[in-house]
């Protein structure tokens, strides 16, 4: 069985792709996960921002086969 890898989307991104890669990684739609990660930003100050910008550092860019 092939194990499953959490990466930034490289085709399904509206800014860094990762809301891309985690709706990818969990098999649902990436627009659900844009819109709880916009439900959580609005009243965490900023923390939701913060950790956007972490995660678009820490995972890495989803490889590119040809």
């Amino acid at each position: 069985m092939e194990q499953k890898k959490l990466y930034r989307s490289a085709t399904n991104r509206t800014v860094c792709g990762v809301c891309g890669g985690i709706g990818e990684y969990l098999n649902i739609d990436p627009t659900v996960v844009r819109l709880i990660w916009l439900i959580c930003a609005i009243p965490s100050c900023g923390t939701a921002f913060l950790i956007y910008l972490i995660a678009a550092v820490i995972m890495p860019e989803q490889p590119t086969s040809f």
